[in-house]
């Protein structure tokens, strides 16, 4: 088997009958948490694991790819072990594997994928690699009222800030994107600038619960342009800047830190809520969808829950638990495509960058 960084997964097509009871085991490495689940596209998701590495990383202030890609090694098939007994299921109910395929760390990819290949082969069954940001895209789906298609889907994370026209499974539009910084990692930087702990994002979002709203007004960037590109570096420096000067007066405690971090918060879920409302009157959609990691943000949901409330229209969300990386997201949208006969050969590849307006459509 060999690997490519820059060769999408090659992926061929049969006729299937996506009635018949089909099985997916999904693997989610494309960071720092290892996930695994099954999903069965009659009964819904059976069951789900998850093991973080934060702990590992902290030290580091920040994810060492390395020992990432090793911990994976360590922890996979324990996981696997462990879903398949927790759903009550053998490795001959399993019909298809799906895998996080990028994009991500390149070793840490390469672990699941190896993983995925070699038991697919032993099983003999199909695999297929998935778009990491697909299955947060999707994540929703997983839901008791999930979204109905055409939706504008609000992807933040760690590595991305994006506004997408879906329209279908495969069916994505890029309609806006970040020029430089994604919201988790203008979140993370800002709380680093600050002396806080890792991961910072959840310690700014704790902290700005303490916050005053009313002492610092942050800028909105690029709200005054049209378009729907985003930009949250010089965000980042207006926090470092106002954190400065709290501390050249001799006002840098506790208090000053979680005002700054309401502040910096709240300026993120306004230009989100703004350039969301653009997108969706340009679109005509009145349903928005808002997945990856940052989704879990109580800010960010109040002001886009707010909005579609003014609109007559409906916010989705995943659970809190579906937020972050997960092997359920990677089973649910590889059931989709395992049902619809796609496959990855054996001559698989792993993506550390990869566009999501590239995948095909089912």
């Amino acid at each position: 088997m060999t690997h490519s960084a820059t060769a999408a997964p090659q992926t061929s097509s049969t006729p299937s009958n996506r009635e018949r009871p089909f099985l997916t085991l999904g693997i989610e490495s494309s960071c720092d948490e290892t996930g695994v689940a099954l999903y069965h596209n009659q009964q819904g998701l059976l069951a789900n694991r998850l093991y973080s590495q934060v702990a590992q990383h902290a030290e580091f202030g920040g994810v060492v790819p390395e020992l990432a890609s090793r911990d994976h090694i360590r922890r996979l098939i324990p996981l696997i072990d462990e879903t398949l007994a927790a759903a009550e299921c053998r490795a001959e109910d399993v019909n298809g594997i799906a895998y996080t395929a990028g994009p991500g760390l390149m070793g840490a990819l390469l672990t699941g994928a190896s993983v995925a290949r070699s038991l697919a082969l032993a099983w003999q069954i199909p695999a297929l690699g998935i778009h990491h940001m697909e299955g947060h895209l999707l994540a929703p789906m997983l839901e008791a009222d999930p979204p109905a298609f055409p939706f504008i889907c609000l992807l933040i994370s760690g590595g991305h800030t994006q506004i997408i026209r879906v329209d279908g499974i495969g069916r994505y539009r890029l309609l806006g994107d970040t020029l430089d910084d994604a919201v988790g990692e203008a979140f993370d930087k800002t709380a680093k600038m600050m002396g806080m702990g890792y991961p910072g994002g959840p310690e700014v979002s704790r902290l700005a619960l303490k916050g005053d709203s009313e002492r610092y007004r942050f800028p909105r960037p690029m709200i005054d342009r049209p378009g729907l590109d985003m930009s949250f570096s010089g965000l980042k420096t207006f926090s470092l800047n106002t954190w400065h000067k709290a501390k050249n007066a001799g006002d840098d405690n506790d208090q000053t830190r979680a005002d700054i971090c309401r502040a910096f918060e709240l300026a993120v879920a306004d230009t989100l809520r703004i350039k969301c409302r653009r997108a969706l009157d340009q679109e005509g959609l009145d349903r928005l969808v808002v997945s990856g990691g940052v989704s879990a943000n109580q800010a960010i949901r109040e002001q886009l829950t707010q909005l579609m409330t003014k609109r007559g229209g409906q916010a989705h969300y995943p659970r809190l638990d579906f937020c972050t990386d997960n092997g359920a997201m990677i089973a649910y949208a590889g059931a989709q495509r395992l049902l619809a006969g796609q496959h990855s050969d054996l001559n698989f590849a792993c993506r550390p960058r990869w566009e999501l307006e590239s995948l095909t459509q089912i």
